[in-house]
């Protein structure tokens, strides 16, 4: 799409959420789910209670979001980063919910309830009766089996192909019932299948035009809060109020997803009233705690950071399996393929340090790849790698990279992997406007540069980093997992069938027999009992410990600062706008 300028209908959502930020009278009596309360004191004695009376929801007023990145594609299954999951998620249904609070698959979005047969291979959703795509088409088991079919083509590049893992068929048995059969026990069975439909009505029946769709960009239609209204490309994208929504029209007039870089000027806008909402950096919790027309909506975020290294040759990517799954020996990466090296990275950085100064406390160190909140599979016994520079430099010695002209850069004298005489230099990557990843990336390439290595270190647009990323060509990057969910199962970024350049998220090209075979017996024990599934995650856990593929920086604490422009918000860890459509503007 190219850049053109907000259209007159967008243009006057901006001012009229120019117009609601304007600072408002205190209010009297709070609203407290469309209800007030009034208790008035008529003597020392007595008092009489007013019958509590409906409050009708104020319409109107524009919700404005403000992120450091713009989204890359407006689809559910090709898009693979948060920014257009942000904007994306509000026009396309998905058959599970999740609860907001606890995280648990709960029955609130398209599946109105399920059936699973004795042996659990067979699961059998009742959809929602009378749910309609804005153009008026209903909403269907069709448009569910046409997605997971799409994602299954040949003709369809996308990061979902883990999605299908394990099942054997998709059926519609009528336009309301889906019957999903499984091959084998898969016991996050559930967790896949929470991608956004497409409007199947809107494609070709052999999915030949997915890919390039101009819905890509301008989705027509919307089963959502909000519908589709205008992307300006690294500026905006504004959403509609959807008057046919399913669960109620929202009564905000609209919502927009802004492009501000600076985190600095997203901070000052938040307090100005020009944005709503914003993730708040550790540097500005403060200022966001001390203003008092702001709220601060702290959480354990279900996510972590971790700096990323290639195993692989970025110069010749390859798939980590053939057509026939077998394992693709890989063109090593000159550096990072050598396990000394990546130990050496791991004993180098001061994790209490980054933790403290970077993230100012908010944040935890962690050892592997389970987070602690998944607590019957994390394993507690298994330590992070310790500080210790002078461990670090000893294994580079052992390793052969030493630094024979002593100009303070490392070089190859008999080591494993790389040309003789090959300067220990690595590119380091993050994404732009991330203050917090900048910040980090300045501190690792001081700490490693400490020890001998040369780190070139670069901050670029997050779309452009998106795509180094999943094209296998980087080096070492500063990234970071959210959503990861209340499952431990995360194959997907380890298993060597996902090692697929241009669409897989193993793109450190991780490759472990081992560790591929435990993945798929933990998803697959009889019953799924925690206590069985724990013992293959616990091994996992210490295996990429010891590999390395990622360094883990800290487990995610997440900040979120917001407006009070509306009443009704109720954010939880697991969603800040579970129930948007019943919003209602402040008075």
């Amino acid at each position: 799409m190219k850049n053109r300028r907000l259209s007159v209908l967008a243009a006057l959502l901006i001012a009229a959420m120019v117009l609601a930020a304007c600072p408002q009278p205190t209010p009297v009596v709070e609203t407290v789910k469309e209800t007030v309360v009034v208790t008035q004191v008529v003597t020392q004695t007595e008092e009489v209670v007013v019958t509590p009376t409906p409050v009708p929801p104020v319409q109107g007023g524009v919700w404005v979001e403000g992120s450091s990145a713009d989204a890359t594609i407006l689809n559910p299954i090709l898009a693979s980063d948060s920014a257009s999951f942000d904007v994306l998620g509000w026009f396309f249904p998905s058959l599970l919910g999740q609860d907001p609070f606890s995280g648990a698959i709960v029955p609130t979005e398209m599946a109105a309830s399920w059936d699973v047969s004795e042996d659990g291979l067979v699961w059998t959703f009742h959809l929602q009766d009378g749910v309609m795509w804005s153009d008026g088409e209903q909403v269907n088991a069709d448009d569910f089996k046409f997605t997971y079919d799409a994602i299954g083509s040949d003709l369809v590049e996308t990061p979902r192909k883990a999605n299908l893992d394990n099942i054997e068929s998709i059926e519609v048995l009528d336009p309301l019932t889906i019957q999903v059969t499984y091959a084998e026990v898969k016991c996050d069975a559930l967790n896949n299948l929470g991608l956004g439909w497409l409007p199947s009505h809107l494609y070709a029946e052999d999915f030949s035009d997915v890919m390039d769709s101009p819905l890509n960009e301008e989705p027509t239609v919307s089963a959502g809060p909000f519908i589709f209204n205008e992307w300006t490309r690294d500026d905006n994208s504004t959403v509609l109020r959807n008057d046919g929504y399913w669960k109620g029209a929202p009564n905000m007039d609209g919502w927009i997803y802004k492009i501000v870089p600076d985190p600095g000027a997203r901070l000052a806008q938040l307090q100005t009233g020009e944005l709503d909402l914003i993730g708040v950096q550790p540097e500005q919790l403060t200022t966001v705690q001390l203003d008092a027309n702001l709220n601060l909506h702290k959480f354990k975020d279900d996510g972590y950071s971790y700096i990323g290294l290639n195993q692989a040759n970025p110069a010749n990517p390859q798939a980590g399996q053939d057509e026939d799954g077998n394992l693709v020996e890989q063109d090593p990466h000159p550096i990072l393929s050598d396990l000394a090296v990546r130990q050496a990275i791991a004993h180098a950085l001061d994790y209490d340090a980054i933790i403290s100064k970077v993230y100012l406390g908010q944040g935890f160190q962690i050892a592997s790849n389970v987070l602690p909140a998944v607590g019957w599979a994390h394993d507690p016994s298994l330590q992070p790698y310790a500080f210790d520079t002078e461990l670090a430099s000893q294994i580079l010695d052992d390793a052969g990279w030493t630094d024979s002209d002593e100009d303070g850069v490392r070089e190859c004298n008999g080591c494993a992997t790389a040309e003789e005489g090959a300067t220990l230099t690595i590119r380091l990557q993050t994404n732009a406007g991330n203050t917090t990843r900048e910040d980090l990336g300045a501190l690792v390439q001081d700490q490693l540069n400490g020890i001998g290595f040369d780190i070139q270190f670069e901050a670029i647009e997050f779309g452009t980093l998106v795509g180094e990323l999943l094209g296998q060509t980087f080096d070492m990057v500063i990234i970071g997992w959210t959503g990861l969910g209340t499952d431990p199962n995360d194959d997907s970024f380890w298993h060597s069938k996902f090692d697929t350049p241009g669409s897989g998220f193993n793109f450190v090209s991780y490759q472990n027999p081992r560790i591929d075979e435990l993945l798929e017996q933990a998803v697959s024990v009889p019953g799924c009992a925690t206590e069985e599934r724990a013992t293959f995650y616990h091994e996992i856990q210490q295996i990429i410990n010891n590999d390395i593929p990622y360094v883990f920086v800290t487990g995610s604490v997440g900040n979120t600062g917001y407006s009070k422009k509306f009443n009704g918000t109720n954010p939880g860890p697991w969603s800040f706008y579970h129930n948007v459509e019943t919003w209602s503007l402040a008075q």
